[in-house]
């Protein structure tokens, strides 16, 4: 058994075995010998979403089915009749169109332009029984009907052991033969880190801190079956995201609705409530600001290590999505930069060139890019909302060039010059007042926890967080790097800053763009 974060990391070592190329082009290992490969596991443990993760790291393509939706029909392709000769005689012989499958796959590469990628099989093991016949053929020789898996594509496949799902049909020992077999068991502690760079409520995650038992729990009872999964936390995360948004309360009602437990589900939304005391209790916003009184820290050294761990969660739901989104517009504006140069090149060098035409068909360009990537799955939202800025950037400062009245390319492009400039100033600034807030929030820890368990969840947090670790690489964070080195993380993570460190000798984003 393995936990899903092992999992992933032999399927990439397979799949990038799989696509391995001799000195002629030819794959190393044939199609007919790449073993597919069995994720075998519980449901809701996250077997999708590290398919999504593996195609974008591998900058690869992946069409996903579910083959419960599945006919025989559907997967082989329809039958038809078509005549042949073979010697002096003819004969009618039977036929099938192309497998909507295969036929997915042939799309997929049209739209996305990418010739290699995954083709993923879930709940493989509920095939009908029609269909089971069939599969045994696919998963040797990658054939549905007639038509074969274009080469270049790895099959990986996905089920839940027969103890979760009554319509599983267990496969023999031929056809497990002929696949690479992982079995992979729920863990908090690979999920999470998946989950913080999802950025899931703070919430969820502190109590799943103190109670790790309850993150996955699947068990029959008078009352039926009770279940909690990782989807339904994940699910649950964006429901309480959005109720408070809208001001909408958050209670056992909502929460039974994702978590089927009735112990756990009336816990959690206990555990809410006290959440959300907490934040106005310990007024976080005086703490991020450096100005909590007396009382809120007399309250903190009084208070138990749950309620402890508690205050750290919101400090960090409060400075995490700041940073993240701090880090994404700094991406953005990066993006952006060598496409405003483009411009201005071209502005410089043709007094006929209109700047607004130019941002339009730059709107277009990146518009198509996202269209591909997302036809090949491989977009992730904070690759999407990096495209959706410079979209709305163009946009935004084409208006305000037609606002201007700049009738000279000069003119058009000092308006786009101060624009640009505009953003990068706010992303500046944003970030001293994130730096700002660590520091208050490490002070805070400092005078009232020492270098206890409380320090040593805030610096762990802050270094397996994606987005908090470059940040700091970035800016500089003296009390983590002091606090870092004393649980010794420093050196169990020196891979981890050394790349981050790289991101620090990267071009710097210039306000004049006169570079």
């Amino acid at each position: 058994m393995m936990t899903i974060q092992e999992a992933k990391e032999q399927i990439e070592k397979s799949v990038r075995i799989y696509l391995m190329k001799d000195e002629y082009g030819n794959y190393r290992i044939p199609l007919e010998r790449q073993r597919p490969i069995f994720l075998l596991g519980a449901p809701g443990i996250g077997k999708t979403a590290i398919m999504e993760q593996i195609a974008r790291e591998l900058n690869i393509s992946l069409v996903t089915y579910s083959m419960t939706h599945h006919t025989r029909q559907s997967a082989l392709g329809l039958p038809f009749i078509v005549s042949r000769e073979y010697g002096e005689e003819k004969f009618d012989v039977s036929r099938y169109t192309m497998s909507e499958i295969i036929a997915s796959i042939y799309e997929n590469m049209e739209k996305s332009g990418k010739k290699e990628g995954i083709l993923f099989l879930d709940e493989i093991n509920c095939v009908s029984e029609t269909l089971g016949p069939s599969m045994l053929q696919f998963l040797q020789y990658k054939i549905f009907g007639n038509h074969r898996v274009p080469r270049g594509w790895v099959i990986v496949t996905a089920g839940n052991p027969p103890e979760f799902n009554r319509s599983v049909r267990e496969f023999d020992v031929v056809t497990m033969d002929r696949l690479k077999v992982l079995e992979v068991e729920p863990d908090y502690d690979a999920w999470k880190i998946y989950a913080q760079k999802k950025g899931l409520h703070q919430a969820i995650l502190t109590f799943l801190d103190i109670k790790k038992e309850d993150f996955y729990q699947i068990e029959n009872t008078v009352d039926g079956r009770n279940y909690v999964t990782a989807r339904g936390w994940e699910d649950l995360s964006e429901a309480i995201t959005l109720y408070e948004e809208n001001g909408f309360e958050v209670d056992q009602t909502l929460v039974a609705q994702y978590l089927r437990n009735k112990r756990i589900t009336g816990e959690f939304a206990a555990y809410y409530e006290l959440y959300n005391k907490y934040r106005t209790d310990y007024k976080i916003n005086e703490i991020l600001e450096g100005t909590a009184g007396h009382a809120v820290n007399k309250r903190a050294k009084n208070a138990t290590f749950d309620e402890r761990i508690s205050i750290m969660g919101l400090l960090l739901e409060a400075v995490l999505p700041q940073i993240r989104e701090n880090i994404e517009l700094e991406d953005a504006l990066k993006e952006l930069m060598p496409h405003l140069k483009e411009i201005k090149a071209a502005l410089a060098g043709d007094a006929e060139t209109d700047a607004r035409g130019l941002l339009s068909e730059k709107i277009d360009e990146w518009k198509a890019n996202m269209d591909r990537l997302e036809a090949a799955n491989g977009l992730s939202g904070a690759e999407r909302r990096k495209w959706q800025y410079m979209v709305r950037f163009a946009r935004e400062t084409s208006q305000k060039i037609r606002l201007a009245a700049a009738d000279t390319n000069e003119a058009a492009f000092a308006v786009i010059q101060t624009e640009f400039a505009s953003r990068v100033e706010i992303m500046r600034e944003d970030a001293k007042k994130i730096s700002r807030y660590l520091e208050n929030i490490f002070r805070f820890a400092e005078e009232n926890f020492g270098d206890g368990n409380e320090m040593l969840v805030l610096v762990t947090e802050l270094t397996v967080n994606y987005s908090s670790a470059r940040f700091i690489a970035e800016h500089g964070c003296d009390l983590y790097y002091q606090y870092n080195k004393k649980f010794l993380l420093y050196e169990r993570n020196r891979a981890l800053m050394d790349e981050l460190e790289k991101l620090t000798q990267n071009e710097e984003i210039e306000e004049s763009l006169l570079i």
